[in-house]
């Protein structure tokens, strides 16, 4: 498909759930998720019209078992009333009370939360890293090799999708992560972007959980974050949500990035 446009839709940390404060300040405006991603969706179906709709997950703000199964459900049929293809990350949060067959389940497919596909000339690879609260963010060997492997087998231009990122960004004004890289970036992060760079593939990586819009360009591959849905872009209650959804253009000569909300950013890179 050469000279054919890829356009995706993201979407990412929407925290359906309980509200939740960092040192003391209402930083995740739960109460306002449902809304905010039935607007997403309205303006993916009506004006922006992607191939695809990626959700890089933290869809819930955990609390518990049952009250995670219904706000992911929920959270899902949402998401799911877009027109485009919903792709599905699993986020830190997700994860807490549910596990790896209750996601599966609730995403339609089966087997493990990494897997690949290939769709509108492009291979995409789904990456499940793996947080231990407060502990640190790893990606085990298995997954890896798994991932090494398969953009082996690919002939084809690649999108790595995952939830926390891969990239070496400063956090030193992040309000999540300011001296908590560790809860942040992915430990085998080098061991990763390696295996991406010698594939020879990977057109880009696209990652949420830092709450931020970002970009780093590290040998010629563009890793993104997107800021959260719900964060505060106030300081404390009441709150300004950052609302934020991006339209992602992929084609054989660049990457264009357009972040929409109460805290736009654009990007383009060429290759």
């Amino acid at each position: 498909m050469a000279g054919v446009a890829l356009t995706i839709g993201f979407v990412t940390d929407l925290h359906f759930g309980p509200q939740a404060f960092h040192e003391g300040k209402l930083r995740k405006l739960t109460h306002h998720a449902g809304p905010l991603a039935r607007e997403v969706v309205r303006r993916m179906n009506e004006e922006l019209h992607p191939d695809l709709l990626v959700n890089l997950g933290d869809d819930i703000e955990d609390q518990d078992r049952e009250a995670d199964l219904a706000r992911y459900g929920e959270c899902q049929e949402i998401l799911r009333s877009a027109k485009a293809e919903l792709v599905n990350v699993a986020g830190n949060h997700d994860t807490i009370h549910l596990t790896r067959d209750d996601l599966a389940r609730l995403w339609r497919r089966e087997g493990p939360l990494f897997y690949s596909f290939d769709r509108g000339g492009h291979h995409f690879v789904v990456l499940h890293t793996h947080e231990r609260k407060d502990v640190d963010v790893r990606i085990p060997r298995a997954q890896l090799e798994w991932c090494k492997a398969d953009l082996a087998r690919t002939t084809l231009p690649s999108i790595v999708l995952m939830h926390h990122p891969a990239s070496e960004q400063p956090l030193e004004r992040s309000f999540w992560f300011r001296g908590r890289a560790h809860l942040a970036l992915v430990e085998e992060r080098r061991e990763l972007r390696a295996i991406l760079e010698q594939s020879g593939r990977v057109r880009a990586v696209f990652n949420g959980h830092v709450h931020r819009n970002h970009i780093d360009v590290i040998r010629g591959i563009p890793y993104v974050t997107f800021q959260s849905l719900t964060e505060n872009l106030d300081e404390d209650a009441p709150g300004r949500p950052a609302a934020t959804h991006a339209i992602a253009t992929v084609d054989e000569t660049h990457l264009a990035v357009e972040v929409y909300g109460n805290d736009p950013a654009s990007y383009r890179v060429e290759w």
